[in-house]
C-alpha cells in the first residue's frame, strides 16, 4: 500500500510516498480502505519533530483520521461488513491506503455524504463534542468563547454550540475568517485578536457578565487572558498550543472565581476511552450531521501526491476549516 513518509525532522520537503505492507485485522478489528483523510496541526508537528506520535502508532506515518470502506473484518468482530463505509480517529497512520482500527472505534460514514466531506468530520468534531460537553458540560444559554474560530475545530466547536443553545463568541487574527464564521456558521460576536483587547471585547459584548466557558485552540499568552474573561465558576479547557505551550495564569483569580481549568488530548487515550467517545458520537451529533443541521467546513482538497503543498497551506494559517486529502 502506499503511505505518507515522514523521512527525517524537517519542513514540507521531508515528505515522501512509499509502499508499505498492507496490514491485517486481529481478533474484534477491521481494516479500511482509506479513501480521504484531513490534515491537522498534528501532523506538521510530528513531520517537525515536536509531537512524536504514541506507543502502537506507527512513528514515520502521519494522519490521525480517516474515511473509506471496510475492506476485511477480524475474527469475532460483526459490528461492520465488508462495503460498509465508515470513518474515525486513529493515533497514526491515517495517510496510508489501509488503517487497521478496533470494529466500535469506528463510525457509520452519514448516507448523504461523500468521503471528502466525511474525512473532515472526525478530529474536528470529536474533540470538540468532548470538550464542549464531556469536559465543560456547556449548557443551554450559556456563553461560550471559542478561540481560533476559524480552525477545524474552531468551526466544529462554533456549530455545535450554537446546535445546543449557547451563545457563541469567537476570536481570530483574521478578520475575514471572522465574517466568514458570522456570515456562514451563525458567530454572534468575533472577536479580531490582533486589533482588539480580548477583555474590553468580551465585556462590551456580555455588559461585564464574562463568558461561562472558553475553548482555547491557542494556549500560550492568550490563556491568562482567557481566565480573565471568565464568569464566577467558569470553565476553560486548552485544546491546543499554536501560540505556545507555556504561560502565566494569575492563581489568585483561579481561586477567587473558583475556576476550573482543563486539558485535553485524543491522540494517546486508552482504546477503551476512544470506544466510549466513538459511541456516544455516533447517538448524539451523527443526526445533527445527517439532518444538516452542522456540517464539516472543507477549506481545500488535495490529492496525496500533493502532501507538500498541503502542508504548506496548513503553515500559511489562511485556512477556514479542514484540509481533505484523498487517494
Amino acid at each position: 500500500m502506499k503511505s505518507i513518509v515522514i523521512t527525517r525532522p524537517g519542513g514540507a520537503e521531508v515528505l515522501a510516498t512509499e509502499e508499505r505492507p498492507v496490514p491485517e485485522p486481529g481478533p474484534g478489528e477491521i481494516r479500511v480502505r482509506v479513501q480521504a483523510s484531513a490534515l491537522n496541526r498534528a501532523d506538521v508537528l510530528q513531520r517537525m519533530g515536536s509531537y512524536p506520535a504514541p506507543p502502537g502508532a506507527p512513528a514515520d506515518v502521519p494522519g490521525l483520521e480517516y474515511a473509506g470502506e471496510v475492506d476485511a473484518v477480524g475474527e469475532g468482530a460483526g459490528l461492520w461488513a465488508v462495503g460498509n463505509r465508515v470513518m474515525g480517529l486513529v493515533g497514526g497512520g491515517g495517510h496510508a491506503e489501509y488503517v487497521v482500527v478496533h470494529e466500535r472505534e469506528a463510525i457509520r460514514i452519514p448516507q448523504n455524504y461523500g468521503v471528502e466531506e466525511a474525512a473532515a468530520i472526525p478530529e474536528a468534531f470529536l474533540t470538540s463534542y468532548d470538550a464542549l460537553f464531556r469536559q465543560l458540560d456547556l449548557k443551554v444559554g450559556e456563553r461560550v468563547l471559542i478561540h481560533a474560530v476559524g480552525s477545524g475545530v474552531g468551526t466544529a466547536s462554533l456549530q455545535l454550540a450554537r446546535a445546543a443553545g449557547a451563545v457563541t463568541l469567537g476570536t481570530s487574527r483574521t478578520p475575514a475568517k471572522l465574517k466568514r464564521a458570522e456570515q456562514e456558521l451563525g458567530l454572534e460576536v468575533g472577536i479580531d485578536t490582533g486589533r482588539e483587547d480580548l477583555a474590553e471585547a468580551v465585556n462590551q459584548a456580555t455588559y461585564g457578565s464574562g463568558v461561562h466557558a472558553v475553548l482555547d485552540l491557542v494556549g500560550g499568552k492568550l490563556l491568562e487572558a482567557s481566565l480573565r474573561v471568565l464568569a464566577l465558576r467558569g470553565r476553560a479547557i486548552v485544546v491546543g498550543t499554536t501560540a505556545g505551550s507555556k504561560a502565566e495564569i494569575d492563581l489568585g483569580l483561579l481561586l477567587r472565581r473558583r475556576l476550573h481549568l482543563f486539558g485535553t488530548v485524543l491522540r494517546s487515550r486508552p482504546l477503551e476511552e476512544k470506544i466510549a467517545l466513538a459511541r456516544e458520537f455516533s447517538s448524539s451529533v451523527l443526526p445533527l450531521l445527517s439532518s444538516g443541521r452542522i456540517k464539516p467546513v472543507v477549506d481545500s482538497t488535495f490529492d496525496f501526491k500533493d502532501i507538500r503543498k498541503a502542508h504548506e497551506r496548513m503553515e500559511s494559517n489562511a485556512t477556514f476549516g479542514k484540509i481533505v486529502l484523498t487517494w
